[in-house]
């Protein structure tokens, strides 16, 4: 006979926080949004990664490519690139990322002496910023002769065929610093020598970086920056379980920082194969895994290898798999379920294992019901798509701007590697997502900046000044439907664009 739980599947419309006492320590400007990603030892070490806010976007090809794991980690969380893609794609990605905001930056645009305006022109479009290393052979790491901004030349004045000696900036004229200048230094030079770019050159003369004013001045204006311990952008990656033995090593030796195993459910013996092979071959190399929904699920990942779990099934905006499948649980129900289990586990032995809720945010408050309930971070898809930063296009539909967004399940997607039911073929006999628009809401940092806000004010409503302590203070208490309504505006004629929407 089938098992059936006592508890209903709930969602996070279903809950409400019950506030705390608010203590002068209890302010937005006081909290810490800090998570950790990957397992600890808790109380005897610090984890070896953690983001500065609780978010990270979804391992999708409508959400998370560079231009979003470039946003994302200016803001402080992390984006996994989608892998369903070519390998080598993938891991141009995570380069791009990597060489976006490294400190003393690998120059990626480089030309010779001889070489024409016309290529300059090219490579800047391909490369997407203005400045040219002048090097003896046209390489990164070639003898610096010069540089070439957009301020040396004029498209429209000057012949396609100009050759870059005649109009660049000659080494004689340029401020260098030596090889082994830390950054702060080169920083202060640029400042001191008011430039904006200041090649890095060996004892030779050959050109080993450059270090940029817009990245300090950037860096500034987002002090939660998520950089790893050479100042690069840090970035996450997506995998299968089917081509992992190739991918993994490339998106490793590309750079990325932590991968995950993007499935819509993990319970399964592939993503165990999956997880030892990468701990017995990178074990330094963290990696999440799911998607679960209930303490066995959690378990079995753990005892494979997993560094954190992802938790949530049919529960994204895109998502049909309990409509196709008849599988799943409410979002609510599942991250309680699960961190029930992480916390029976950290009691045995002492293993802290982060958690990240993947699905079913529609409001704001969600995320900081979803945090209460004992995940550490969140897996956002809908949310992010909705952003210039995502890679889909912009369009008017209805009269208004939408942003395209669609299912890793769907048949946009073609990703027949998630959905492989581990047959011969790995073919997808059926869809699980759906292929839609979101409204477009313009610049990510702008509304992201507001649902953070949210979030801390409603800490601070429960008492709290960090994730951990909201988890163990906060007070949860289940609403009727009638609730639910009372909760929103009623009884009144709401003026039309009166209220500010997400």
């Amino acid at each position: 006979m089938a098992t059936i739980f006592s508890e209903e599947s709930r969602t996070f419309s279903e809950y409400l926080l019950v506030p705390n006492l608010t203590t002068e320590a209890n302010t937005p400007d006081m909290v810490d949004l800090s998570a950790p990603i990957c397992k600890y030892m808790k109380g005897k070490e610090e984890p070896k990664l953690h983001i500065n806010i609780p978010m990270v976007s979804a391992v999708m090809q409508s959400v998370s490519d560079s231009g979003m794991a470039i946003a994302l980690a200016r803001s402080g969380g992390i984006s996994f690139i989608f892998q369903s893609q070519p390998i080598a794609e993938q891991c141009e990605m995570i380069k791009k990322v990597k060489k976006h905001k490294a400190g003393i930056v690998v120059s990626d645009y480089n030309v010779t002496p001889e070489s024409t305006l016309a290529r300059v022109v090219e490579l800047r479009a391909e490369k997407g910023h203005g400045t040219a290393a002048v090097t003896s052979d046209g390489t990164a790491n070639g003898k610096l002769l010069g540089l070439v901004t957009t301020r040396d030349y004029r498209v429209t004045r000057m012949s396609p065929d100009t050759k870059v000696k005649e109009f660049m900036t000659p080494i004689e004229k340029l401020i260098t610093a030596p090889e082994g200048t830390t950054l702060k230094e080169a920083n202060d030079i640029i400042w001191d020598s008011k430039v904006n770019q200041l090649p890095i050159v060996d004892d030779d003369g050959c050109l080993v970086g450059l270090v940029f004013r817009k990245d300090y001045e950037t860096h500034k204006a987002n002090p939660l920056e998520l950089l790893d311990d050479e100042k690069k952008m840090m970035v996450g990656a997506g995998i299968n379980t089917r081509d992992y033995q190739e991918r993994v090593p490339a998106l490793i030796e590309a750079g990325a920082d932590v991968l995950c195993l993007d499935s819509s459910d993990g319970f399964s013996v592939w993503q165990e194969k999956a997880l030892k092979w990468i701990k017995a071959n990178y074990p330094d190399t963290p990696v999440g895994a799911g998607n679960v929904v209930d303490k066995e699920g959690f378990d079995y990942l753990v005892a494979a290898g997993a560094d954190f779990i992802k938790i949530g099934i049919g529960g994204g905006s895109i998502c049909i798999t309990r409509e196709q499948k008849g599988i799943g649980c409410g979002q609510a129900s599942a991250v309680l379920a699960v961190a029930k289990a992480r916390d029976e586990y950290f009691e045995k032995t002492g293993m802290y294992v982060p958690l990240c809720s993947d699905g079913g945010i529609v409001h704001d408050y969600h995320m900081t019901l979803a945090l209460a309930m004992g995940a550490d971070f969140l897996m956002l898809g809908r949310y992010f798509a909705r952003f210039d930063e995502s890679p889909t296009r912009k369009l008017i539909v209805n009269g208004g701007y939408v942003k395209e967004y669609w299912g890793e399940g769907s048949n946009r997607a073609r990703n027949w590697q998630r959905y492989d039911d581990g047959g011969a073929g790995g073919k997808m006999a059926f869809e699980e997502g759906v292929d839609s628009y979101v409204p477009y809401a313009g610049k990510l940092k702008d509304s992201l900046d507001t649902s953070l806000a949210k979030i801390k004010a409603t800490m601070c409503s429960c008492g709290s000044s960090s994730i951990e302590e909201f988890q163990n203070k906060a007070r949860l208490v289940v609403v009727s439907s009638t609730s639910i309504v009372e909760g929103g505006a009623h009884d009144v004629i709401q003026k039309e664009n009166d209220r500010v929407g997400r």
